[in-house]
């Protein structure tokens, strides 16, 4: 006996699946847990229970006692330079050469230039760069290396650059030694030794203890409610760090996985009850869902990858991209239901969960607020930069509230918030692959489809003129009446662009498009006829195909008149063959019935719309008869019992189609003729 699921059965363990693989891969994707899982800042009650040591071990000295003490230490740092003891004799043996031997001007001179020469580079020649090293490093004196390895300590006070030696030897026979180039004399003769000054260096640091205390095993650190002072901090840490050292890989607990399970469950419980309560549509759809899914998978996974990398951080993350992605394709309550679940689940991987979660809260309600529809790409650029200023601006206001002091605010993390909201850019490549893989529309696609003088619309208006212009002015209505109820406005403007794109094929069938007044469906028979002007729908539908229009505007196509009748053919069988039961389906419209509130909206658009053109006197009276009744005929004939559209909703679209009709049929004003004298 074979075993047949339902199509509801089918679908209901589809979602089953769904839920436990996310449960699942959200799971595997958490960070591995670390020995001391807990939370803690300086200034701050503890909140968790006792904390006893367990085993002896020191406590470590914070990075910047460290670094204080290192710079005490260095203050005693004397580096080393090499010292070329050849080089003098080159250059006296250079003067010799050059030197006028005749000079009777000043005898003695050139003794005395040597003398000088030899005094210099015995003290030794830095080059300027060296010496402001030293002297910004603090550093008086140096210790110089001979080539036998003898060292001699010197001052830096001491020490020639080639510029002071020039002007010292200068004040021996000014107007003479200008005539001659000394500075070809004067070459450095003291190298820094890096190497020997790296040992030296490390040496002095090696006497540094990174310690400053021991904690005995069974000693007690701290309590439930007792502040976190500086000296609690750096125990609690020292202990943090030796529990991570001694456990490499941790193995999680059972009860730690259990709850990591049961929290997550009931995140993503809660997401998907949300759906099914309010959004039946989305749940309804398998295909809308994954995406959903997905999306959290994505930005959970870039979350965790980042949190496990070093060199990453987790505020890199363009958490952003869940309120835009999704509110570009459903709406604003999805966008930040979702996005608050997905930031809950990550702020169980961080280590500031309660930091993290206000700002991304802030960031998640007002990128939702700000994007109430994406029509134009600088937009993003646009929300990308109040997203950064909205994470600089919680992040400094809560650093102040923790550290009570602007110097000790640390602003690395605003660049990780500069990196997560220029990532935000690639939202507009996310939401163009989304709409591909799950047959999904943005305000972005509709928008482009709207654009008259795209190749489709271009022609349509040449060849079927008159149905152009008549799905102008259906578009016109629908777009209005749409706003007015709450409905997608831009989706139903573009489904009525788009509506009668059949009419394309057979024009000249249609009285719109019948500038001579000759009437092609005069002349075949009444089922011949109607079968033209229903084919319409299928005709379009196919157009749609061919040019790759969206499902959405296809759907428009194909119940813009629903079941509904040709109504005029239809009469007029029954009138002139009153003893015979018409064929009923051959004068009725395949279908389907609208199913949304855009798709109602714009079929009592249409009917308006083409009932208008028949009228004569368009009087107030008779405006708002047409309008009463032909929306009437079409709730009486059950067009609308698939959509979600309340008679309120049918009353304020009534009031709109009355008030626009009025707007565009009212009374001119006659010109009086110039009268002839």
């Amino acid at each position: 006996m074979k075993l047949k699921l339902s199509e509801n059965q089918a679908n209901n363990g589809i979602k089953i699946t769904l839920f436990v693989l996310l449960v699942a891969m959200i799971i595997l994707l958490f960070p591995a847990k670390k020995a001391f899982n807990y939370h803690f800042e300086v200034g701050k009650p503890w909140t968790y229970q006792l904390i006893t040591a367990s085993f002896d071990f020191p406590v470590y000295k914070g990075e910047e006692q460290i670094s204080k003490e290192r710079r005490e230490i260095l203050k005693n740092f004397i580096p080393f330079f090499k010292i070329d003891t050849v080089l003098v004799y080159n250059q006296i043996k250079k003067i010799h050469n050059d030197f006028p031997k005749s000079s009777l001007t000043f005898p003695g001179l050139e003794s005395r230039l040597i003398d000088e020469l030899e005094s210099i580079y015995r003290t030794g020649i830095i080059s300027a760069t060296d010496l402001s090293k030293i002297l910004k490093d603090s550093i008086k004196n140096i210790t110089v290396i001979y080539p036998n390895r003898h060292t001699q300590k010197m001052t830096v006070a001491s020490l020639y650059t080639p510029k002071s030696a020039y002007q010292k030897i200068l004040l021996l026979a000014p107007e003479i030694i200008r005539s001659y180039n000394l500075n070809s004399y004067l070459k450095e003769n003291l190298r820094f030794d890096s190497a020997t000054s790296e040992i030296a260096r490390n040496e002095l640091l090696n006497e540094l203890s990174l310690t400053s205390g021991m904690i005995q095993s069974g000693q007690r650190i701290i309590d439930r409610g007792e502040i976190v002072t500086s000296g609690k901090y750096q125990i609690l840490k020292s202990l943090k760090t030796e529990l991570d050292n001694r456990r490499e890989a941790v193995k999680v607990s059972v009860f730690s996985l259990i709850g990591e399970v049961l929290i997550v469950t009931a995140l993503i419980t809660l997401l998907l009850l949300y759906v099914y309560l309010f959004r039946p549509r989305i749940y309804g759809k398998n295909s809308e869902l994954i995406f959903i899914i997905l999306i959290i998978l994505v930005i959970v996974a870039m979350a965790a990858f980042a949190i496990r990398q070093p060199v990453l951080n987790y505020y890199m993350v363009p958490y952003a991209l869940i309120p835009i992605v999704v509110r570009v394709f459903f709406d604003s309550r999805t966008a930040l239901f979702t996005h608050m679940i997905t930031i809950m689940i990550i702020s169980l991987m961080v280590d500031n969960p309660f930091q993290f979660l206000l700002i991304q809260m802030a960031v998640g309600m007002a990128t939702v607020s700000s994007l109430k529809n994406m029509s134009q790409r600088s937009q993003l650029a646009h929300l990308a930069l109040y997203t950064f200023l909205i994470y600089t601006a919680m992040y400094l206001s809560l650093s102040f509230i923790s550290e009570g002091d602007i110097s000790k605010v640390s602003l690395e993390p605003i660049i990780y918030f500069g990196i997560s909201s220029i990532l935000l850019l690639l939202a507009y490549v996310l939401i163009y692959v989304f709409e591909k893989l799950f047959g999904l529309i943005s305000d972005i696609t509709l928008v482009e489809l709207t654009n008259i003088n795209s190749d489709l619309l271009m022609r349509f208006s040449e060849v079927a003129p008159g149905t152009f212009q008549h799905s102008l002015q259906v578009s016109n209505l629908a777009t209005e009446a749409a706003k007015k109820i709450g409905a997608n406005s831009l989706l139903v403007r573009t489904g009525a662009l788009y509506h009668d794109i059949g009419k394309m094929v057979h024009p000249e069938c249609f009285i719109e498009n019948q500038a001579n007044g000759n009437n092609p469906l005069l002349d075949v028979d009444l089922e011949k006829a109607a079968s033209l002007v229903i084919s319409h729908v299928t005709d379009g539908e196919a157009i749609a195909r061919k040019y790759h229009l969206p499902e959405q505007i296809i759907h428009f196509i194909a119940t813009h008149h629903g079941t509904n009748k040709t109504k005029y053919f239809y009469n007029s069988y029954i009138n002139s063959h009153p003893d015979k039961i018409p064929n009923v389906d051959a004068y009725t419209y395949p279908g389907p019935l609208p199913s949304s509130k855009e798709s109602a909206i714009l079929m009592m658009a249409d009917a308006v719309e083409a009932r208008s053109r028949s009228m004569n006197d368009f009087t107030e009276d008779n405006i708002n008869d047409m309008v009463e009744t032909m929306i009437d005929g079409l709730i009486a004939d059950g067009q609308f019992k698939n959509a979600p559209i309340s008679f309120r909703d049918v009353e304020e679209v009534k009031a709109i189609f009355k008030e626009k009709m009025k707007n565009i049929y009212h009374t001119r004003i006659v010109y009086p003729d110039i009268k002839k004298r």
